[in-house]
């Protein structure tokens, strides 16, 4: 990596049968804190020679471990070949485990174009039964949050500062013998204690603001949190771990904060117009989706004071604790409605659905219903759930209409059957959830099919109901003989779910999942909100003005 940042790597383990040590297929697997996903590697038949090279390679090994004690350590590896070094954001290093008189080191190399390597030259990595060293995904996270997939592989190593034999193979197939040497290993603990000690403070206190309930503290804690990693080096960025804490938390770069307007000042005068979002820490989707709705909203009614509220507190303190924007949550925000002097409310959910943030809502509201004169709780942007997947509505045929527009044209195609002449499927990802109304995820299954829109589908994060689930999406898509698929989220802010679950590279992501069924020839993936959509804000104005006149005003 051109930046070197400093990685770490995420553990993903799975069992390992044994690696080889030597030549004789034998050896101690890594200590459990490695961050890999590995297969076993099969064991080389010992012939005459092969015994004699793998009892001399031993005696070194002992010899050589005997100075280190049992345990991990961190050790630089060299190596006299670029394609076989460490990531380059590794700074050099591998883990050395130490067992039973003999080492292994972990390294994780920079690409996934080495397939093998052996322990010993060229020509005996040929031979019939030879041990090959297999290799392990190893997923690096950087300190800005970004992650890469590269090979790693755990190779035997018979001497400390000594140069010894290392064949590998690449993509085309051909045996290559190289050099390398493990030096200067520094116990993990000795090497990282006060490193760890700094990133586990860190650690604690942004797991302590990732709470969804705001107390007296929460502003102290917040700016705890952030004065603890702005004291961190790189190195230790990388090593914070905790419940939730992670790199990410304050590393990832999301967009310029101060482009957002947090919509919490006073001096609102008696109608205001509250907007209500469940939230998002992503910078620019935040400005670009849920602000684009509040602004459309504010131009619409220009008598009503616009102000802004999220009912995520998790969300809400780590906007405050990274970027020192503050958004009021439901309560701060019907707090200041009341101290204000509001006499009308109107509160403009941009949730989706009726969903558990609707409900959540509205117990908040109830709480402060004396305080007003007159309060009305608009529609969410799909409007009512109905009875079963069949209903559907005008809100749900406006909002099919308005996605696959954007979609097909960002795609470069004239119009959906365009699209579906040559071969490509949209598929909208929502979130998903337990709550009765996530038959309205198959609703707008129906609906698009109501619109002969033959290949747009359905999906959900959290596959609730189990038909929106991805792999069930994939059948779907398979079954319906498209060949191309371009993911979009079905989610008024295009924000964690929509980088990660949908179009990131953990194996996880829907992005990956759709390459890893081997029946589509392109996957690719749109980060777009539904709030940044003019259609779909406009669809919010007319919600507005059904709840204005219903209060029906002098």
């Amino acid at each position: 990596m051109i930046n070197k940042k400093v990685c770490i790597r995420i553990i993903v383990l799975a069992a390992i049968a044994g690696m080889a040590v030597g030549m004789n297929g034998c050896g101690s697997a890594p200590a459990s804190g490695s961050s890999r996903t590995s297969a076993a590697v099969s064991a080389v038949p010992a012939s005459a020679s092969a015994t004699a090279g793998t009892t001399a390679a031993a005696v070194t090994t002992a010899a050589s471990a005997a100075v280190l004690s049992d345990g991990t350590y961190s050790a630089d590896f060299t190596t006299d070949n670029d394609m076989l070094h460490v990531s380059e954001a590794k700074n050099g290093k591998g883990i050395l485990t130490v067992k039973g008189g003999k080492m292994t080191i972990h390294v994780s190399l920079s690409s996934e174009k080495i397939l093998n390597l052996y322990a010993g030259m060229a020509a005996d990595a040929q031979k019939p039964g030879a041990a090959v060293l297999q290799p392990t995904k190893d997923t690096v996270r950087y300190s800005d949050g970004t992650t890469e997939e590269v090979f790693g592989f755990d190779i035997p190593v018979p001497a400390i500062d000594q140069e010894f034999n290392v064949a590998l193979v690449g993509t085309k197939g051909k045996w290559y013998d190289h050099k390398v040497k493990v030096s200067n290993p520094v116990p993990e603990d000795a090497s990282s204690g006060s490193d760890k000690a700094a990133a586990d403070k860190a650690a604690a206190l942004i797991d302590a603001i990732y709470v969804q309930t705001r107390t007296e503290k929460t502003d102290m804690q917040c700016a705890e949190a952030k004065k603890a990693w702005d004291a961190l080096t790189d190195a230790q960025k990388a090593l914070v771990t905790g419940e939730n804490a992670s790199p990410e938390y304050f590393g990832r770069d999301t967009g310029d904060a101060s482009m957002d307007d947090p919509l919490n000042e006073d001096g609102i005068g008696e109608n205001e117009l509250m907007v209500v979002s469940f939230g998002t820490s992503f910078n620019d989707s935040r400005t670009a989706d849920i602000g684009g709705i509040e602004k459309t909203l504010q131009k619409a009614f220009p008598k009503w004071s616009v102000r802004r509220a999220f009912t995520a507190q998790v969300i809400i303190n780590h906007i405050q604790a990274r970027d020192g924007e503050k958004i009021d949550n439901m309560d701060q925000a019907l707090s200041r409605a009341a101290a204000n002097g509001v006499q009308n409310l109107i509160v403009q959910p941009t949730h989706l659905m009726h969903g558990a943030e609707y409900d959540e809502l509205t117990a908040a509201v109830k709480k402060y219903g004396d305080k007003f004169a007159k309060v009305v709780i608009s529609e969410p942007l799909l409007g009512e759930v109905g009875s079963d997947a069949s209903a559907v509505n005008g809100d749900k045929k406006n909002v099919a209409a308005a996605i696959t527009g954007q979609a097909f044209k960002k795609a470069g195609f004239d119009s959906l059957d365009a699209a579906d002449a040559a071969g490509t499927a949209f598929v909208f990802m929502g979130h998903g959830t337990s709550h009765k109304a996530n038959v309205t995820y198959d609703q707008m299954q129906t609906q698009v099919a109501a619109l002969n829109y033959k290949n747009v589908f359905i999906g959900t994060v959290e596959g609730k109901p189990a038909d929106t689930a991805c792999q069930a999406v994939i059948e779907k898509v398979r079954k319906a003989g498209y060949r191309k698929v371009v993911l979009r989220p079905l989610m008024v802010v295009a924000g964690d779910h929509a980088y990660n679950d949908m179009a990131g590279d953990e194996a996880e992501s829907w992005k990956s999942q759709f390459h890893a069924a081997g029946c589509f020839d392109s996957v690719e993936a749109q980060i777009s909100g539904l709030g940044e959509i003019p259609d779909v804000q406009q669809m919010y104005v007319s919600h507005t003005k059904a709840a204005l006149d219903s209060l029906k005003l002098d």
